[in-house]
């Protein structure tokens, strides 16, 4: 003998006619709207002269004890009296506030199956749900736009530009626009399909006049078409070069000469020599407060037979050094160029790429140290968007992109 209990659906403006299950054991409630009034579609206000009932609709809605639950309910007509003549009546369909008009489910449960989208795949909430694969496509587009919605900002503070390669080892390039806003949360702008100045340069176009004025800095690597789009726009923000691209690039310049210095010392020296220094590649790579005693060690037998590695080390080492220290932008310019100096004076060739790279960017290198502002939050969403590319088996739509980046980062907080 089964307990009745009672549930509530949770739901304005209806009453509960009949509750029965089907064969597979879903149950389908029948509904009555308890309003006695519509909207009228062509002028906008609101009537009350019952013309008749429409055809029954049927929305799925969130499950009851693991069944699934079917609300079937026939919509209210009503006439308009304002536009209606002897010749045509006009009848609006009323809608209630729970669904949405030509939607097969309540919001409610979309809701849910938005939230259950986060950090998963259309396919497995498709299996799991028991939905056709277009259904959830459907239902993403009824809830999240393919753009940004530029009137829930007040500010944007410090935006990033970077990009990422949608199919890996290829150079089809699409540019992460985002935004750090003051108290923390990163916010996804845009997804563009280049990385080109005309591309770049039409979006920040396109941001309001209210808006652009909010942005103090902007946070790029050393691509040149961000960097001068970004100055024709914005004029008033600092461009920053990301302090993690100008580490790689003088980091990169002393690992060439590592790996040029163990070839060489790998020809030179015996096997049993060569492995006294062997394994020294990580060791090199750490800063030096990382290294432990035995790491220490290992390098101090590098450097004694490559003593141009330990010139390199120490270089690289002391510009790291500067990047830490509280300067202001006029300091660390005289530090960087004194840095620069002795480089140049100590004849070692390996920094010679950079070198040239500072004659292009000193000025937006330095920038960084105005508020210390970098793109890790830009690299951090990054790694997210490639664990969703994996995630989702590869993500070339750009709109589908854009909304499901937007769902990891934002669903939990609207639909949880």
């Amino acid at each position: 003998m089964f307990s009745k209990v009672s549930i509530p659906l949770d739901i304005p403006d209806v009453q509960v006619l009949d509750v029965k299950t089907n064969k597979r054991g879903d149950y389908v409630i029948s509904l009555k709207s308890t309003l006695e009034s519509a909207t009228c579609h062509r002028c906008g206000r609101e009537i009350s002269k019952f013309h008749s009932y429409d055809r029954a609709i049927t929305l799925r809605h969130l499950p009851i004890l693991g069944h699934q639950v079917y609300l079937r309910l026939r919509p209210k007509r009503y006439e308009c009296p304002a536009c209606s003549n002897k010749t045509h009546r006009k009848i609006s369909t009323q809608q209630l506030s729970w669904y949405r008009a030509k939607s097969p489910h309540t919001k409610a449960y979309e809701e849910q199956v938005l939230l259950q989208l986060v950090n998963s795949t259309i396919q497995d909430v498709a299996l799991k749900e028991k939905l056709g694969y277009e259904a959830v496509v459907g239902i993403i587009n009824r809830h999240v736009s393919t753009q940004v919605a530029w009137f829930e900002f007040e500010r944007l503070e410090v935006v990033g530009l970077d990009e990422i390669a949608l199919k890996k080892g290829h150079s089809d390039y699409v540019v992460i626009v985002t935004a750090r806003l003051k108290d923390g949360p990163v916010k996804v702008l845009a997804v563009l399909p280049n990385r080109e100045k005309a591309t770049v340069k039409a979006f920040l176009s396109r941001i309001p006049t209210r808006l652009q004025r909010t942005i103090h800095t902007v946070c790029t690597d050393m691509w040149q078409a961000y960097i001068n789009a970004v100055k024709e726009v914005l004029g008033e923000a600092v461009v920053v070069v990301d302090r993690y691209h100008v580490a790689k690039k003088y980091r990169d310049c002393a690992d060439k000469l590592r790996k040029q210095e163990l070839k060489r010392l790998k020809s030179e020296l015996s096997d049993e020599e060569y492995k006294t220094i062997k394994g020294a590649m990580w060791p090199f790579r750490k800063n030096k407060a990382d290294l432990n005693p035995k790491e220490a060690e290992l390098l101090d037998r590098l450097f004694d037979l490559a003593p141009s590695l330990k010139l390199a080390y120490d270089f690289r080492e002391k510009l790291t050094a500067i990047f830490e220290k509280d300067l202001t932008k006029t300091l660390a310019t005289q530090a960087i160029k004194q840095w620069r100096q002795e480089v140049e004076t100590s004849q070692l060739t390996c920094f010679d790429p950079f070198l040239t790279t500072l004659d292009t960017y000193l000025d937006e290198i330095t920038n960084y140290f105005w508020h210390r502002d970098n793109s890790g939050f830009v690299e951090g969403l990054n790694n997210k968007i490639k664990v969703l590319k994996r995630r989702c088996y590869g993500l070339l739509n750009l709109d589908h992109l854009f909304q499901r980046l937007f769902l990891d980062l934002e669903g939990y907080a609207l639909f949880a």
